[in-house]
Formats: C-alpha cells, sequence, structure tokens
C-alpha cells in the first residue's frame, strides 16, 4: 500500500523540518498537523519558518473528523507524548504506520502498548543541526532517518514501504536491520551531548573541540556502553567513535534541544536521559558519577527558572 495522508503531532525542530519538507512535494490536504485549537490559532497568527521560508502547513484539531493516516510521525518531546497519545487517536487506521522520532529508548513500546506494535517502526533521527527558537527553525545539514523493524535481520514491508515513500519525497533515509543497537547508540550520543552542551552552556563546537567538555560528554557515554552490555546491545567504542564522528558534522554553533530548552527555561528530558542512565545502574549495580553530576546539575539550572 503506498504512502498518500501523512500526519504530524508536534512542530518543535523535527516536526517543522520534515513537516516543511513534505508540504514542498504533497497536496495541502493530504498533509496534516494536528494540534489543539489554541496552538493552531498561535501558529497562524505568529507563522512558522523553516531556513527563511513561511511553512504552509494545513492544521486540523484532534476532534476533527477525518480518515487515517497512512503514516502518523510522533515528533513532540518525551514529556509530551502521553498527551500526543490521545490527540492522535482519530488519525491511527487498521494499517497506519507509525514513525517515533522520539529521543531516548522507550517510545516505541509506549507508543506500541496503545496502538500496537505491529504499526511501529523504530526510528532515530540524526545528522541534522537544527535549531528551533519560537517560530523560526534554522538548520544548516538536514541530516537523515534511520528506521527499521526492533528485531535483527528483519526487514518488514512496512519499512519497505516507507523507503518507498521517502524516495519519492527526497528525504535522506537508511534503512536499518538492527535498529535497537541504532537507536541505543544514539541514546548514548544525546546522554553525552545534550547534556553537555546545556551544562557548559555552550553549542555543538564546545564539545567538538578537545577539553573539558568534551571529556564529560564521551565520560557519559561510556557509561551508556556499560550499561549496554547488561541489556545485551554491547555497544563498543568503535561505536563511540561512530557517533563522535556524526557529532564532527554538525555546524559548530547549532545546540542539541536540551540547550535549547535550558536557554528558553523549558522543562528538559533529563529524566529520559541521566535519570535512566541512573536507573539501569542501580538495576544492574553499575556506579554512573558522570550522568548524576549532570542530573544534579541540570535538576539546579531548572529549578532556578522560577526564581529569576
Amino acid at each position: 500500500m503506498a504512502i498518500k495522508k501523512v500526519s504530524i503531532i508536534g512542530l518543535g525542530a523535527l516536526g517543522v523540518l520534515f513537516g516543511h519538507h513534505l508540504s514542498k512535494r504533497m497536496e495541502p490536504w493530504d498533509l496534516r498537523i494536528i494540534a489543539d485549537r489554541d496552538r493552531i490559532s498561535r501558529y497562524e497568527k505568529e507563522k512558522v519558518y523553516s531556513n527563511g521560508e513561511r511553512c504552509e502547513f494545513h492544521y486540523v484539531t484532534p476532534e476533527e473528523e477525518c480518515s487515517p493516516a497512512d503514516l502518523l510521525i510522533f515528533s513532540v518531546k518525551f514529556n509530551g507524548l502521553d498527551e500526543a497519545l490521545h490527540t492522535v487517536r482519530k488519525h491511527v487506521g487498521e494499517n497506519t504506520i507509525i514513525l517515533p522520532l522520539l529521543n531516548g529508548i522507550t517510545s516505541e513500546s509506549i507508543i506500541g502498548h496503545a496502538y500496537g506494535i505491529d504499526k511501529v517502526l523504530y526510528c532515530v533521527a540524526q545528522g541534522m543541526d537544527a535549531v528551533k527558537i519560537g517560530n523560526k527553525l534554522t538548520y544548516d545539514h538536514m541530516g537523515m532517518l534511520c528506521f527499521g523493524s526492533k528485531e535483527r535481520g528483519v526487514l518488514s514491508p512496512k519499512a519497505k514501504e516507507l523507503a518507498d515513500f521517502f524516495e519519492e519525497m527526497d528525504i535522506p533515509y537508511e534503512l536499518v536491520t538492527d535498529m535497537y543497537r541504532r537507536q541505543w547508540g544514539k541514546f548514548m550520543l544525546n546522554v553525552g551531548v545534550n547534556q553537555t552542551v546545556a551544562v557548559y552552556q555552550t553549542n555543538y563546537g564546545g564539545v567538538q573541540r578537545e577539553g573539558k567538555a568534551r571529556d564529560t560528554m564521551i565520560a557519559a557515554m561510556r557509561e551508556v556502553i556499560a550499561l549496554s552490555e547488561e541489556e545485551g546491545v554491547h555497544l563498543t567504542e568503535e561505536d563511540l567513535c561512530y557517533w563522535l564522528d556524526i557529532l564532527g558534522t554538525l555546524g559548530p554553533k547549532g545546540k542539541p534541544s536540551m540547550a535549547q530548552d535550558v536557554e528558553a527555561r523549558r522543562p528538559s528530558e533529563v529524566e529520559l536521559f541521566a535519570g535512566t542512565v541512573i536507573e539501569l545502574g542501580k538495576k544492574y549495580g553499575i556506579p554512573t558519577p558522570v550522568n548524576e553530576e549532570l542530573y544534579q546539575k541540570i535538576g539546579r539550572m531548572e529549578t532556578q527558572y522560577s526564581t529569576k
């Protein structure tokens, strides 16, 4: 079945990036941005921009009757996932492919529990350096979407359908047959770079060059490698180098989402990153001092939001 109708929930950096890209290649009514009435009013008043271009989106409220999406993209933050699961209800049908673009290693199973894991492809967004400030997104590198089944060595019909659609839409992608391991690798990178850039109040350039910030980032990543052994994923130093090479391709002035959240005084995803590492460390009796320190520092930064 060819993908014709696409729905997107979440207009953060990735939602705007891929939504704008698709909007220039699809009929307006075939690409639906799901949002509540207040958000839609704000988007229509303030407009949404991607690299200086105004985004022409077709918005729908959760209550509107509609046909199910062939492809449903989740691009919300993890702390907005529960609400999003209710919001997209009318867009999920028997044959809907669900593609989560969230950070972390748990969103697929959560979405699968709500709508059926058979509908969900595991996905990692990598190589993009998008920065969204207010209603304006900027980026130098679009990156790519890596997706596939959780089961190693499996190439599902849904993954092939999505690959065909991305070919048609000119979206960079990679079909991966070991997605759970790739997901853990991206999680390792996020744990290091997102938290370190936020704590050191720097940018990608601050962790691309040698120094204390880069040392902290790599030490946090190595704690994930140790945990991956217990989880049966078996990340290695080779994986570490792979993700550091990807980090090296990003524009040095760009910033990960957590740094953008801290600057905007929004709640961050620290529980998703250091919180998960600390929890797994306790489960397996593995020390995680670097992530514990990052967790405490980000927590202190967030408690200051209401005091300034």
